[in-house]
């Protein structure tokens, strides 16, 4: 039972492409604005970063989303292997509407820090911080943390 996976998130190929193509528009068009029309050079500068940085990053969720998360007895892992949070170490799960959580997801706060990581549309982490959601189903999300929550009040916890 140590490796069966009791749930996945990951992000439907329409959710992928949607979310990638609106930051790629928003980065291609600030970069187009910015050589079309050159305005001052602080905003030519300003348009221009803003707008690789968009294109960076509808690449770096386009490579993230291809990964899924898996939730085993043991582990919370991305698929590429790299593991999220061990399920001993979890000690809540935040899935209200005011917790600054991803987008169809939940934060999951652990009792060590980790090192910093993030894939852009599937999770982050930061110090004991871990969220978990994006351009990932809500459906999906809620399973999943409800199965933690479950996991975290048979383990004697809440």
């Amino acid at each position: 039972m140590g490796n069966d996976i009791l749930a996945t998130i990951e992000a439907s190929a329409s959710r992928r492409v949607m979310g990638t193509a609106m930051l790629g528009l928003t980065g291609g068009l600030l970069v187009y604005v910015a050589f079309a029309a050159p305005p001052s050079p602080a905003w030519l500068v300003f348009l221009v970063v803003v707008g690789a940085g968009a294109l960076w990053l509808a690449a770096r969720m386009w490579q993230a989303t291809v990964h899924r998360i898996e939730l085993t007895p043991e582990e919370l892992r991305c698929s590429d292997g790299q593991v999220i949070a061990r399920v001993e170490d979890i000690e809540a799960i935040d899935r209200g509407f005011f917790a600054f959580k991803p987008s169809n997801g939940f934060l999951i706060r652990t009792g060590t820090q980790g090192s910093r990581a993030w894939m852009p549309g599937l999770w982050w982490r930061s110090g004991r911080r871990i969220g978990i959601g994006g351009v990932t189903p809500g459906s999906q999300g809620k399973a999943m943390s409800e199965i933690l929550a479950a996991m975290l009040v048979q383990r004697g916890q809440s």
